[in-house]
């Protein structure tokens, strides 16, 4: 069976997926599926840390079919096999196995896994009761390495799709060091924090890049060079090159602690002056007006707002959301650009 072949897809968050893992791993078996750098390997430690079991992982690209079931001896006049220790340790403790890029293993890798999925058994050996089978990978629509999965093992695991939080990521973000400036960004511009696939190998934004490139920026600025072409570097190198390109522009030019956004549609005149900074306000208005976010506003500070703006700044927070600040009384302001645009 090939995932992305799924005609349907349920998502849950990465907070929803650790309470499901932690109150019915012990008895079935999930497979996380996302696009990379979500944070399905962190999610999986963090549920088995918090109750209290060690988490034992296998990247399914680097084993073979018998780093699963173990290899032979003899044993008097017959052949029994030995698993890996990391699979079935001595001490018969429950623990979490985790068995992260399940989705790319070769195929007779996949079918080592069949019985550990579904019976918790490795041949004659069983796993110590209460012990966690999880398994996560990535999607074939995320051009990673994926290959095809059988029936027989799409049918041992619960698949689940996770999808990414901005208020849960924020969360794990401020209890994990992230650096106000990468906090701050994305919380403004929410949809930077994870961005579709490219179509290159290039950088792109996910919460992991996010939160690598907070260390990287930290750990330059403890050793003094953290400076504009560093700063540039390292943010081009993570993410997308749009939102590289805001997050480093608001840092040079210093923005000042951001309002709420209602305000500068109350009153235009709070707009920053340089081009990035305005471009990043902007597209917040146009994210709030998106989800329905400034609904308690009247048409007339709407169509003041609107009016105040040059008109190829008015196309850029119109463009998609025409119905939308329709619903906000904006129709004055609309009709007046397209009598611009239009010559009439």
């Amino acid at each position: 069976m090939d995932n992305a072949r799924v005609a349907h897809e349920e998502t849950i968050t990465l907070g929803q997926a650790k309470k499901l893992v932690q109150c019915m791993a012990h008895e079935q078996s999930f497979l996380f599926l996302s696009a990379p750098g979500v944070g399905k390997s962190e999610m999986v430690a963090q549920a088995a840390a918090e109750t209290g079991l060690s988490c034992r992982s296998l990247l399914g690209t680097q084993i073979a079919p018998e780093d699963v079931s173990g290899v032979p001896r003899i044993v008097g006049e017959r052949s029994v096999f030995c698993p890996p220790r990391i699979l079935l340790p001595e001490n018969p403790e429950p623990f979490c196995l985790f068995l992260d890029e399940l989705p790319a293993c070769a195929p007779d890798v996949q079918k080592a896994f069949y019985s550990l999925l579904l019976e918790r058994r490795l041949g004659e050996h069983a796993l110590p009761s209460g012990t966690w089978v999880v398994a996560a990978g990535n999607r074939t629509q995320d051009r990673a390495l994926v290959r095809s999965m059988s029936s027989a093992l799409v049918n041992r695991v619960t698949i689940l799709h996770l999808r990414v939080d901005a208020d849960e990521w924020q969360a794990w973000a401020a209890r994990n060091g992230v650096r106000a400036d990468v906090r701050n960004f994305v919380a403004h511009m929410p949809d930077a924090l994870m961005r579709p696939v490219p179509s290159e190998p290039v950088p792109f934004s996910t919460p992991r890049a996010w939160a690598l490139l907070s260390r990287a920026l930290d750990l330059a600025e403890g050793a003094g060079i953290l400076n504009r072409e560093t700063r540039r570097a390292l943010a081009f190198g993570r993410l997308s090159a749009e939102d590289a390109a805001v997050f480093c522009a608001l840092a040079e030019e210093q923005i000042a602690a951001m309002r709420p956004i209602e305000d500068y549609v109350a009153h235009p005149d709070f707009l920053p002056q340089t081009d990035a900074a305005r471009w990043f306000v902007l597209n917040c208005v146009r994210q709030h007006v998106r989800d329905g976010r400034l609904t308690h506003l009247k048409p007339r500070t709407v169509n003041r707002f609107l009016q105040s703006l040059k008109p190829e700044q008015q196309l850029t927070v119109l463009t998609d959301l025409v119905e939308q600040w329709g619903a906000l009384g904006a129709d004055k302001a609309m009709f007046e650009l397209l009598k611009k645009v239009t010559g009439l």
